[in-house]
């Protein structure tokens, strides 16, 4: 696609339009699942802080919304990007793990060595996974239970009594299964077809392209390495895919001047970005939330370098303007504001943002 710019913006701009399209300035009011949607995906390895990457963005909330949400299938959770948990959109998830499916690492001669699986079991596998998940989601333990008293998968009892999540990352990535509530600390799983909302793992071809778009409407304006960071290294899907499916949205995408910077937007995204006006807002986020993860903690206009260290320690943040500026934490009655340098200090900002946090946590702080 072209390189020639149509637009000149600033990076305040930008942030600001960001801003926006992550329901930090304004907050939102959309729902959770529409919050999941919008932010293609949420890290859920921490359910608190997944809860509050959620809740921060909305203007009423109330505790357990998400995990009612993943219960009553408005949101799923899976292996996505990195290999970790994620929850997304049951609607649109499936175009991520189309990407991470790509590798398919379950054909490598290491895995079908280790585990005694060619890719021509991998059929009847998947089908016996979703056979034993079809009258109720089972622990890890209890899948291994049901899958290994059928006599060709006897051989993975070791597997199991072991874990076998690296095993099971391939059936999240083709569609097959997904997390379901916790039985108290147990994680299960459970079958994704019989979700109404499940809208499926789309072709590979059809998938990119769409993930692009989304990863532009919500973290633009990006860079073709800001793609291929969240797209590429966070899934499987290639650098030379990925540049093949940018070219083909030459019709799509519009590249912008940010500072000096050629990045890229949608097209109908380009006049509300070019009225953007600097934000000053001060958000209270919590740590590795998508603001930071979904350009990356590199991204020295979102993370200074020399604040990047507690972003990559999943330190709660505080950004002025989308900059992350300083961490927090809640010690007592308290909240603590650590300023990482020199930078903006709105205090009165911070003062309205410790109202909002506290009445998200149901606190007095």
């Amino acid at each position: 696609m072209t390189t020639s710019t149509e637009a000149s913006i600033t990076w305040a701009q930008a942030l600001a339009w960001r801003l926006q399209r992550h329901l930090l300035d304004p907050v939102g009011s959309e729902s959770v699942a529409d919050v999941v949607r919008r932010l293609g995906a949420v890290l859920s390895m921490n359910e608190s802080l997944a809860e509050l990457a959620v809740r921060t963005r909305r203007t009423t909330s109330r505790p357990g919304e998400l995990a009612e949400a993943l219960a009553d299938g408005s949101v799923i959770k899976a292996f996505a990007f990195r290999g970790s948990m994620h929850y997304l959109s049951p609607e649109d998830g499936g175009i991520y793990l189309a990407l991470r499916a790509a590798g398919r690492q379950w054909e490598l001669p290491s895995w079908v060595e280790h585990y005694g699986l060619s890719p021509s079991d991998w059929p009847g596998f998947r089908a016996a996974v979703r056979d034993a998940l079809t009258a109720e989601p089972l622990t890890i333990v209890e899948l291994g239970e049901a899958l290994t008293r059928q006599r060709p998968y006897r051989h993975l009892k070791s597997v199991f009594d072991e874990g076998a999540w690296t095993l099971v990352k391939p059936l999240s990535w083709q569609g097959d299964v997904s997390l379901g509530p916790p039985r108290g600390k147990q994680p299960t799983f459970q079958r994704l077809d019989t979700n109404p909302r499940w809208r499926g793992v789309p072709d590979l071809d059809d998938a990119g392209p769409r993930a692009i778009v989304a990863y532009l409407r919500t973290y633009g304006p990006a860079t073709r390495d800001h793609i291929h960071y969240w797209l590429g290294e966070g899934l499987s899907a290639g650098r030379t895919r990925l540049n093949s499916w940018i070219a083909g949205l030459s019709d799509q995408l519009v590249a912008v001047d940010v500072d000096g910077t050629t990045s890229y937007v949608v097209r109908e995204d380009v006049d509300s970005l070019c009225a953007a006006l600097p934000s000053n807002a001060v958000r209270f986020l919590p740590g590795h939330d998508q603001w930071v993860m979904g350009p990356g903690t590199k991204d020295v206009h979102v993370t200074p370098q020399s604040r990047r260290d507690p972003v990559t320690r999943k330190a709660n943040l505080v950004t002025v303007g989308g900059v992350v500026c300083g961490t927090w934490a809640r010690k007592g009655d308290e909240l603590l504001v650590d300023w990482l340098d020199e930078g903006p200090r709105p205090e009165a900002l911070v003062e309205q943002e410790t109202s909002r946090v506290s009445g998200i946590l149901g606190l007095d702080l």
